[in-house]
């Protein structure tokens, strides 16, 4: 049966089966085509769409909007300041309006519980930006990157190293074990998914032929690795005093060029981004003034060395975001 994504939502990759990833990552590939030749593309010329943002974000905002311009249709943009969602007005009620006006709704921020009423009760496509539970999006631009780099997705090593409970690693796990990558979560067993979760990965990975692996081990992990993937230790809306716990946790699995070389010798680099790489930023520089006698942290999650070294492909995945929303998009919008 041909696949057909029109009216549907975009919450979660476990609502899409492999072959429905591998054609939005297909679709997202040809627009990419479509956006480096300079090709018209407004498919969606006429339609309108909503971005709510309660986490502020650089990537995810020019990305939707770029790709709603791209395709032809109207954008709004509502900050957290800009909505009475959730504060005189309820998560309902909202959706039910918005629906009557626009043909699609983006959600970023905390709430997995919130983006899925907002598609119970607006009616129209919600596509996620990120919750504090799952982060689609970004898995698209992970695997368009990666196959860009390899040719192919089945039998890869993909190891993720840090906090290996967050939005994103959760998704990776649930996504590798989908699409036939064999996935490595390297930190803190502490910080390890839920074992629900882990269980529900490991059922995708034998059926699809993969396999779901964790270990505390950095070095173990990064041994043959085709791609090596981090991201910041502290996510936004936790509370600073978190950073003290976090640093004294995951410090040793910060991805150094030590770490690269015992990679595959084509092995890659990702980071969803942003990224304290350096100390170019006010809250880097912040944290090293405060825990820089204990810990090296000139470059916390990954060394400059490695963000900004041959392997590295993070300005590539984040161009990727504006790609694969474009095709999430309109697979669901055409």
């Amino acid at each position: 049966m041909p696949i057909n994504f029109q009216g549907r939502s975009f919450l979660t990759l476990q609502d899409y089966t492999p072959e429905e990833i591998t054609y939005l990552i297909d679709l997202s590939a040809k627009f990419k085509s479509l956006k480096h030749t300079r090709t018209p593309h407004k498919y969606l010329e006429g339609k309108n769409i909503v971005l709510l943002f309660e986490k502020t974000s650089t990537r995810t905002r020019c990305s939707f909007e770029v790709a709603g311009m791209d395709l032809g249709m109207g954008v709004t943009y509502l900050d957290p300041g800009s909505s009475q969602m959730g504060h005189k007005e309820s998560i309902e009620d909202t959706a039910k309006v918005l629906g009557r006006f626009y043909d699609g709704i983006e959600y970023r921020g905390f709430d997995q519980k919130l983006v899925e009423k907002l598609a119970k009760y607006s009616g129209v496509p919600v596509w996620n930006g990120l919750t504090d539970a799952s982060h689609p999006t970004q898995m698209l631009a992970d695997m368009l990157t990666v196959r860009e780099n390899f040719g192919y997705l089945k039998g890869l090593k993909f190891v993720f190293m840090g906090d290996c409970r967050n939005n994103v690693s959760n998704s990776l796990m649930i996504t590798c074990a989908k699409l036939g990558l064999n996935y490595v979560g390297c930190g803190p067993k502490d910080l390890w998914p839920e074992k629900d979760l882990i269980a529900k990965a490991k059922e995708y990975a034998k059926y699809y032929n993969s396999t779901v692996e964790f270990t505390e081990d950095p070095e173990k992990a990064a041994k043959g690795a085709h791609a090596i993937y981090t991201d910041i230790w502290v996510s936004m809306g936790e509370p600073h005093e978190i950073y003290q716990k976090r640093i004294s946790e995951l410090h040793k699995y910060k991805v150094t060029q030590k770490l690269m070389d015992l990679a595959d010798p084509e092995a890659i680099f990702l980071h969803c981004l942003p990224s304290f790489h350096d100390l170019e930023t006010s809250t880097g520089r912040e944290i090293n003034e405060e825990f820089g006698d204990q810990y090296d942290l000139n470059g916390m999650e990954v060394t400059d060395e490695v963000f900004l070294g041959k392997q590295s492909r993070v300005f590539d995945e984040a161009e990727n975001r504006m790609h694969t929303i474009k095709a999430v998009m309109f697979a669901t919008l055409k």
